[in-house]
């Protein structure tokens, strides 16, 4: 039956945050999850946290009053002040050695200044050491209980906790050599739903994971096992069932668990027994991942294949059969794009009358007449329930001698029971028999052939009634002679095709070479060319305005109107 204990535990430094009346003031070094009064004690991790231990013998009495985390303390900022004062006056003491060896450095780097005038920081460190003082001062004469209620327990002080309905298991398998840590979770966190998580096997691990595998995960102060379903992202958003994880790649994961923040990491393993104490392999970390959202509802989908067959085909559309079962199936999948074995697209159009065939069939329009040999399907996708089961790990609710067994898997239990796997007979590969396909031939009508051009018309020849000259004429056998003959002259045309071959090979790189120097002296040329052009063109500029303008250098034209010329 659930009990009522209470349990001295030796507090840490943060140990007065926990108990303070401002759970919104923590320091860097506390963690995020630390926020009072939500205490769970059956969350044991390696983290942060208080450490239960016996109590002395001078303190098993229980006290005149039990200050419980949960009861009203007057909202004063003393707590706040004496911590910032305290932080402060240890900077101060650390600091104090380097200040006064370091006067004669600071005038050095500020020749300008007066050593005995204070700069902003020392005042605000008098400030806040006047301030510390005072503080100290006005907790003195307040009572022992009024001033744990406003600072908190001081370091290194016994507290004592009361936990409610707290399991008799607790108390009756309670080892007090072992170290409990009590941890906190946000109200947030103690809501359940569906959590995607990327999530990669470890290289380590022999096996691939399976989907619908339980898992028994850690995320934070919780240990719990639960069911993942695992899936890829298409490039659509559409995410995808996967039976297995990946060999070396991040698949995402998506599973009823208590919702955490995202970007917490996550640590899965198979078994949450001992490697010794079970048949596990010598590394039992299975993945590892990171939360990437909180969902209300699974978005996993997997593919599903309707295959249909046409009873009565029309030019265009067909009647198609066995793919539904019913007509409110249909007018689900009404406007469907449904497909051929052959390539032939077409939709979905509505259900057939009743009488004019069986239930379920259904009307689709094809881009061309399909044939009754043809197989329709349609591609879907179906939705995936993902299995809701959160089951914590209670390791503190038994003995330490027992293992903690959680839900087995599918193989584990069929290996307990020496079950045989079932064999589904749709689903094993058989060898394909396809027939042969006769078609009939193709008849162009005589009106047909006579408005098509000569190039199109058939060239069929008309069977003949008696074999001709070609057909009669009988086998040639070549004597020996005729053979070697033959052979030989097979040789030689080999050895001229070779030469042939060579001399073309040859004329062409003679060709190329040609052609690169060719392009090379039309080149010389064609600037030899724009040479003498412009010389020619400057000479006659010399001779039209050399006279008229006031003379002509040789450099160009001197005065105003050559200049702008020579610019032009």
């Amino acid at each position: 039956l659930p009990i009522s204990s209470s349990l001295l535990l030796f507090s840490p430094p943060f140990s007065r945050l926990c108990s303070s009346p401002f759970p919104n003031f923590l320091p860097p070094f506390t963690p995020p999850f630390v926020r009072p009064p939500f205490v769970h004690p059956l969350f044991v991790r390696p983290l942060f946290g208080f450490l239960l231990f016996p109590p002395p013998s001078s303190l098993l009495h229980p006290p005149s009053s039990i200050l419980h985390l949960s009861a009203p303390r007057p909202a004063l900022n003393v707590c706040h002040a004496v911590h910032l004062t305290t932080s402060r006056g240890e900077e101060d003491e650390e600091e104090g050695g380097e200040e006064e060896g370091g006067e004669e450095g600071a005038d050095k780097k500020f020749p300008g200044r007066d050593p005995e005038e204070k700069d902003y920081i020392d005042v605000l460190k008098e400030q806040l050491e006047a301030r510390r003082q005072r503080t100290e001062a006005a907790l003195a004469e307040v009572d022992e209980a009024t001033r744990v209620a406003m600072e908190g327990f001081p370091v290194g002080a016994y507290l004592r906790l009361l936990f409610r309905k707290l399991p008799g298991e607790f108390m009756q398998h309670f080892d007090p050599r072992v170290p409990v840590l009590v941890g906190a979770v946000p109200p947030t966190e103690e809501t359940l739903g569906y959590l995607r998580v990327r999530l990669k096997k470890h290289r380590w691990h022999r096996k691939v994971l399976k989907t619908r595998d339980p898992l028994v995960l850690s995320a934070g102060w919780r240990r719990f096992q639960s069911v993942p379903v695992y899936a890829m992202e298409d490039t659509n958003g559409r995410h995808r069932l996967i039976k297995y994880t990946p060999e070396h790649m991040h698949c995402l994961a998506v599973m009823w668990a208590p919702l955490l923040p995202p970007n917490t990491g996550l640590l899965a393993l198979s078994s949450a027994a001992a490697t010794g104490n079970s048949k596990q392999a010598s590394f039992r970390i299975s993945a590892t991942g990171v939360v990437l959202e909180q969902q209300q509802a699974a978005q996993v989908v997997k593919k599903l294949k309707l295959v249909g067959t046409p009873f009565k085909i029309f030019r265009h559309t067909a009647f198609i059969k066995d793919m539904f079962t019913s007509p409110l199936e249909v007018a689900r999948f009404e406007g469907a794009a449904v497909r051929t074995v052959s390539g032939i697209r077409g939709q979905i159009k509505k259900a057939v009358k009743h009488g004019q065939g069986p239930d379920g069939s259904v009307r689709c329009s094809f881009e061309d007449k399909i044939l009754m040999s043809d197989i329709v399907f349609l591609r879907a996708w179906v939705k995936v329930t993902v299995p809701k089961l959160y089951n914590p790990v209670c390791t503190l609710l038994q003995s330490p001698s027992d293992t903690w067994h959680g839900m087995k898997t599918v193989a584990e239990l069929r290996r307990e029971q020496q079950l045989p796997i079932p064999v589904n007979k749709d689903s094993l590969y058989k060898p394909i028999e396809r027939r042969p396909r006769s078609f009939n031939p193709l008849k162009v009508p005589a009106k047909l052939q006579a408005a098509l051009p000569f190039s199109a018309k058939p060239k069929d020849e008309a069977r003949r009634a008696h074999p001709s000259l070609e057909q009669q004429r009988p086998a040639v056998v070549l004597e020996p002679e005729e053979r070697r003959l033959h052979t030989m002259v097979q040789q030689l045309n080999t050895i001229k095709n070779q030469k042939v071959k060579k001399r073309r090979e040859t004329m062409r790189k003679k060709r190329a070479e040609y052609e690169k120097r060719k392009a090379v002296d039309e080149e010389e040329q064609k600037y030899r060319r724009r040479e003498e052009k412009r010389e020619k063109f400057r000479k006659e500029a010399k001779r039209k305005f050399g006279g008229d303008r006031g003379g002509v250098d040789d450099e160009g034209p001197s005065g105003k109107r050559g200049r702008g010329l020579q610019a032009d």
